[in-house]
Parts: structure tokens; sequence; C-alpha cells
């Protein structure tokens, strides 16, 4: 009995060692395919996150040394930076604001180009035309097309008797003539909606204008449940480029001001009356202009807490709504 014992416990042995050697083969050969994404997540997200925390308790120029310096960072940009706290807001604004319309004005012209009948390749390169328009040109022609005194839209609106606004030259303007120029080149989630509308089954349409169901009923309960992810898509990387609006209100800003200076010239963002401030505009005055990347870094950071506190939030809404429907 003994012999047969040890012999079964050696050859479980064997077993257990071959099933481990097996097991680590297949981690080391997952860990091989996934070190592109592995070495890229570490080189270009968490090394660039854990130094840009780093810096933010340091006192720091980009030529000496680094030196810790505690909270004095961030309690120089929550309670002394004038600049922050309006940038925040028309931060916050833009992402409220700014997002919505253009997911509704995408959403509504994918809608109206797959319901016309001819010409659906024409209208569907007119809307798409603005979106490649560069960043610097296009805020350009919008600075011209709004231009209070000289501006062709504000004199058709003063020969039908409409009010005249500022534009860029008006603070209560200035946002929403950026979230003009923003739903202007909306042609890229015009084509996204565009195909998750066409990939709507149409047995769905059939069935629900057979129970009666009217056209806002259709667009409700059918035509937002399968496009839902795509909306969710939307939302959430409009959510994540409006994080990240700089060129156009500097653009915006400097133009309407009469401030176009060369290299070296100092420009404070946010004409007029801090309006066009965001947060971006805030890391490169910090950072590049006053050469403070403490302060910078600390910006950096509260930016990309409010992302991930945004996309957190709406795919916990995402998961209760299915969670719901189920």
């Amino acid at each position: 009995m003994s012999t047969r014992t040890g012999t079964y416990t050696l050859r479980s042995k064997r077993r257990r060692a071959t099933l481990v050697a097996k097991r680590r083969k297949a981690a080391l050969r997952t860990a091989a395919f996934m070190s592109p994404w592995l070495i890229g997540f570490c080189v270009f997200f968490a090394y660039p996150l854990i130094s840009t925390l780093y810096f933010s308790f340091t006192q720091y120029d980009g030529f000496a040394p680094p030196k810790f310096d505690g909270l004095k960072n961030w309690s120089y940009v929550f309670d002394e930076y004038t600049l922050f706290w309006p940038a925040l807001r028309n931060t916050l604004w833009l992402v409220v604001v700014m997002v919505s319309c253009r997911v509704v004005f995408g959403l509504g012209i994918g809608l109206l180009i797959t319901r016309i009948k001819t010409g659906t390749g024409v209208f569907r390169t007119l809307f798409y035309l603005p979106y490649l328009a560069p960043p610097v040109a296009a805020t350009l022609g919008f600075v011209f097309l709004l231009n209070p005194g000289t501006g062709p839209v504000n004199s058709l609106l003063g020969e039908l008797g409409l009010p005249t606004p500022g534009w860029f030259t008006d603070a209560t303007w200035s946002k929403p003539a950026l979230t003009a120029l923003a739903v202007w080149g909306v042609g890229d989630l015009m084509v996204i909606f565009m195909a998750a509308l066409l990939d709507v089954p149409k047995e769905q349409y059939e069935a629900a204008e057979l129970d009666g169901a009217t056209a806002y009923q259709r667009f409700r309960f059918v035509t937002l449940p399968n496009i839902s992810p795509i909306v969710m898509f939307a939302v959430v990387t409009g959510i994540i480029q409006t994080m990240q609006y700089y060129t156009q209100p500097l653009v915006a800003g400097k133009v309407a001001s009469g401030v176009m200076g060369g290299s070296g010239q100092q420009f404070e963002p946010g004409y007029p009356d801090k309006s066009t401030l965001t947060l971006p505009q805030l890391v490169y005055n910090l950072g590049f202009q006053r050469f403070d990347y403490g302060s910078a870094c600390v910006v950096a950071l509260v930016l990309f807490v409010l992302a991930m506190a945004f996309t957190a939030l709406l795919m916990r809404r995402r998961s209760g709504l299915i969670q719901a429907g189920e």
C-alpha cells in the first residue's frame, strides 16, 4: 500500500508541476501578445500620470531640479490663481452645452440624410466638409463672419431688424459663438450616427408601424435603444475632446482682441473678460509662459479627474438603464 501511495503521490506532484508549467507558458504567451499595449500604457499613460502627480508637489521650472514643496502648488491654484475658477466654469459650461448641441445636431443631421431619397451623397459631403477645415482657419473664418461691426452675419441680422450681438467681443456671447463653431464642424458625428441609424433593423420599424406607433414613438422606442451605445460613445469622446479644448478659444480671443503677436509676446488668454478661458489654456500659460510646472501639473490633474468623473458617471448611468430595461 505504501508503495502504491508513494507512486500516486509522485504522479500527482508531476501532474501539478506540468499543469503549473502549462499555465506559466500560457501566461507568458499572453503577456507577449499584450506587451505592445503594456509598453504603450506604461510609457504614454502610467509614467506621465505618476510624473504629473509628483511634479504637482514640487517647485519646478524645467531647468533646476525639482524641490518638494508640499501642497503649495495646490493652494496657489485653488486660492490665489485668479484665472483658475473662471477657466473651470467655462470648461464645464462648454462640456455641458457644446457636447449636448453637437450630439443633438449630429444625430438630427444623420436622421435627415438617412431619410432623403435623392442627393444623399451631395448633402453628406456638404455637411462633412466643415469638419475637415483646420481649426485655426475655421476659427479665423468664424471671427470674420461674426465680426460685430463688419461681419455679414450681423449685417444680415441688422437688416432683418434683429439684435446684433458682439459675439467674440462680448463675454455673454463668446461661448455661444464657440458652440456655433463646434456645431458647424459636426460632420464627424454625423457620419457615425448615419452608420448606426442604417444598422437599425427595418423589421422593428415595420412592427412599430403595424402597432400604430407615431414617428416620435418609433424614434423613442426603436431608434434610440438601438443606437444608445453610439450615443454614449459620442458623449464620452465629446467630453474628452472638450476637456482638451485649446486652439479655437485661444485663436478667437487673440483675433477678437487684435493681439496676434509673434513668438515671445505675452498674451493673457480669455478675451473678452476671461469668457473664452479654458483649463488647457491655463496648463500652457502656467507651464510654458510662466515656467511654473508644478501649478500646471495641478491643473492637468484637475482635468484628468473631471474627465474620469464624467465618464464614470455616464457609464454608471448607462449600466443602470440597461439593468432597468432587462
